[in-house]
């Protein structure tokens, strides 16, 4: 049985909107997309 814990982190850079590259969201969907691929969830 794996045990293993993960967490997804996504982190706002600046308070200058266009100069955020990828917006909060965005991220997050990368990030559970890529938890999906590599079968964490």
């Amino acid at each position: 049985m794996n045990n293993s814990k993960f967490f997804l982190y996504a982190r706002k850079s600046t308070d200058v909107e266009d100069k955020q590259i990828r917006s909060i969201e965005d991220q997050i969907s990368e990030l559970r997309a890529f938890a999906k691929q590599e079968n964490l969830c």
